[in-house]
């Protein structure tokens, strides 16, 4: 056989072997659980709390109700008329959901012009980043879960104007990151991975 057929179903065979399409990790209420699942997870975790100081029963959270950890989430299709597809709710994706202009952002503020929204080194970092930015533009400590949740999804600018304050759902929805992530700190401090 060729070495060029050997080494394409070397690389098919060692493919099959990681998640497929993105997938969640198995138990997604356990953190220890997604860590032994995802070992790559553990890394990119520490590296975001090393270089950023974001916690990492935070970024799960986030990123547990962002995408429920699958790789390349997206906003539901829109229909007009029901039937007609006319594209996406927004340009978020991947494990942070992040829209396009604000990947970009981060990509030109880091130099990290490779970064994917699909790979969790690079949305633990962009997280971690878009926290810390958050922290010094509205002086949200990276500790409070809740408030950082806000001004993820409202944007800093509609976080400042008080634009969740009109959005009861939000506001639910950002005090179930919080208990989510208390869960996950509790979890993960008696857990065999270590961070």
């Amino acid at each position: 056989m060729s070495r060029l057929f050997l080494a394409v179903m070397l690389v098919a065979v060692l493919g099959s072997c990681g998640a497929r399409n993105g997938s969640a990790p198995r138990n997604l209420d356990n953190a220890c659980t997604i860590l032994m699942d995802r070992a790559d997870f553990v890394r990119a975790f520490r590296d975001a709390d090393r270089k950023w100081g974001t916690e990492p029963h935070v970024l799960m959270a986030m990123i547990y109700q962002e995408s429920k950890f699958v790789a390349n989430a997206r906003t539901p299709h829109q229909f007009a008329l029901g039937v007609i597809p006319v594209g996406r709710q927004s340009s978020a994706y991947g494990y942070p959901q992040a829209l396009d202009s604000t990947w970009e952002e981060y990509q030109k503020a880091t130099g990290k012009r490779g970064a994917r929204r699909d790979d969790i080194r690079d949305a633990a970092d962009f997280m971690g980043w878009y926290m810390s930015k958050t922290t010094e533009v509205t002086g949200v400590s990276l500790g409070d879960v809740r408030n950082q949740y806000l001004a993820y999804h409202e944007g800093r600018g509609g976080f400042q104007r008080g634009t969740y304050k009109s959005k009861s759902w939000l506001v639910r929805i950002a005090g179930e990151i919080t208990d989510r992530a208390q869960v996950y700190k509790s979890q993960l401090a008696s857990c065999k991975v270590r961070l």
